[in-house]
């Protein structure tokens, strides 16, 4: 029982990471950034490409994955986002522009094959690949019954400083105020003299900067990367999570991951794996149905 606590607060530190990503464009925008899943998965590949494909050292191409991913987020703002906004398309638009985006980006690792153009990001077309062994320090160790290994271990305090960072910025800094200025009223954000765009950029590239590491802890941790992780493993789960927390909560999405980490490993455990992949949807639904605006959420008012 010890170990499977231990996997979901492993589980869910990655959830949670890659929901409060999820979350903070959505309590920015109003909207969902649907190609968050293929950053995801964007920063594990480009991480392992340049590991095993350009010969570089593992923390170097760690930070070179994060950068590519935080790049990624200036792209959804200027190419699927901004033009949309200016027009005043209905938000729905946007996500669809996302969902657009994110197939663009799998299609093109997935087609990064020997002699292809995309032969420098990827090789391995749609199979799953794993970092080798001895590219970074991995030592595993037995306490009683649990069996700890370190790549596992290391994500959940990373993933815990990281989400605590980003509480203080939001919470107690000039750029957090911006943030949270623009999300209450942009309109009146823009009057008081913040630049609207600039801080919905910012947003973009710290979100998909988190989703990037994300994917790269991920990959490192469970020795899978291929171009549907993020659609497969976490695009479901995030908002599942962001859902459960309450939509637009940090705090509710750092919750939530924890959460559905813990609700996913008792599943596993009384009902075997073939359970697993429903559970984000049946905990989705209940809160829903529940409590519609998650357990951090403020109260849903009518609209007229």
């Amino acid at each position: 029982m010890d170990q499977q606590i231990l996997n979901a607060i492993f589980i869910g530190s990655i959830y949670a990471l890659f929901a409060v990503g999820y979350t903070l464009v959505f309590g920015v925008l109003d909207i969902l950034n649907l190609a968050h899943s293929a950053v995801f998965m964007l920063g594990a590949a480009v991480t392992y490409s340049l590991v095993v494909n350009h010969g570089q050292a593992f923390w170097l191409a760690c930070i070179v994955g994060v950068v590519v991913s935080g790049v990624m987020g200036l792209v959804i703002e200027h190419v699927c986002l901004r033009p949309l906004r200016r027009r005043k398309a209905p938000p729905i638009a946007a996500l669809i522009s996302t969902i657009g985006l994110a197939l663009i980006i799998v299609a093109a690792i997935e087609q990064g094959q020997t002699g292809s153009f995309f032969a420098w990001l990827w090789v391995d077309g749609p199979n799953s690949v794993a970092f080798p062994a001895g590219t970074f320090p991995n030592p595993t160790w037995h306490v009683g019954d649990l069996t700890l290994e370190a790549a596992k271990v290391a994500i959940i305090p990373i993933s815990i400083v990281l989400m605590l960072v980003l509480g203080y910025v939001i919470r107690y800094t000039q750029v957090g105020r911006g943030l949270r200025a623009v999300a209450e009223n942009p309109r009146a954000a823009q009057l008081m003299g913040l630049d609207v765009d600039r801080m919905i950029s910012l947003t973009l590239v710290i979100s998909s900067a988190l989703g990037g590491l994300a994917g790269i802890l991920f990959g490192a941790a469970l020795g899978d990367i291929n171009p549907y992780i993020g659609r497969d493993n976490v695009e479901v789960r995030g908002l599942a999570v962001i859902v459960l927390g309450g939509m637009g909560s940090v705090p509710g999405a750092v919750v939530g991951g924890y959460l559905l980490g813990f609700i996913e490993v008792g599943a596993l455990v009384a009902l075997g794996s073939s359970a697993r992949g429903g559970v984000a949807f049946a905990a989705l639904f209940l809160m829903l149905v529940l409590r519609p605006q998650g357990l951090f959420g403020a109260q849903l008012r009518e609209r007229i």
